[in-house]
């Protein structure tokens, strides 16, 4: 994965609550066999109307949203189900980070194994940086995983992030990397096992 260290980019505003899985990946792109193609179902049912072309009133189909890297989002993000497809379609658009004051758990979990930054805010930081965004669409911000600081424009805020999830994203380790850290212990652990239960080999 791409580490996450220091990234600049538009921001969009998406003020809604409790926005599912369903509504951010709609249940007919999880078809295929592959991730490949997700970016397109994104938000699909918001960006596109039954005919397939572009709704101009969707925040992201905006001119100034072209090439947003950051979505300001409303509380409990990515409720619904636990597909994965979710963030994979966040990630394929090009998003790099998502801001809000909280996210479901699970959906949560999936963004820190994928490389997509999920940042919380205490409310009143977040309700001003929303209003910027949605004042301005394309808000450019500076996410510095570094400093837990996000700056634009009109100043900075600062932000909270547990120290592991914080070195799997500025490392760009998913799971596995993170598992293969402690690859000599666990080696180590097996042949111990081994030596003493030997009739499992």
């Amino acid at each position: 994965m791409t580490p996450f260290i220091r990234v600049t980019g538009g921001a969009v505003a998406l003020p809604a609550a409790n926005v599912d899985t369903d509504v951010i990946m709609p249940k007919q792109f999880l078809k295929g066999i592959d991730r490949t193609g997700l970016d397109h179902g994104l938000f699909h049912d918001l960006r596109f109307d039954p005919a397939g072309a572009e709704r101009a009133d969707f925040a992201l189909n905006l001119p100034a949203a072209a090439g947003a890297r950051f979505l300001i989002v409303g509380p409990n993000f990515g409720c619904g189900s636990s597909r994965e497809h979710a963030v994979w379609g966040l990630a394929q658009y090009g998003i790099r980070a998502l801001i809000s004051t909280s996210f479901a758990g699970i959906f949560f979990d999936n963004c820190g194994r994928n490389g997509l930054a999920a940042l919380s805010l205490g409310a009143a930081a977040h309700a001003r940086l929303m209003q910027a965004a949605e004042a301005h669409p394309g808000l450019e911000l500076t996410v510095d995983l570094e400093a837990c600081r996000i700056t634009h424009g009109g100043g900075d805020v600062r932000f909270e992030i547990e120290a592991g999830l914080r070195a799997q994203l500025l490392g760009g380790q998913d799971t596995v990397d993170v598992t293969l850290r402690w690859r000599d212990e666990i080696l180590a652990f097996q042949d111990r096992h081994f030596a003493a239960q030997p009739w499992l080999r």
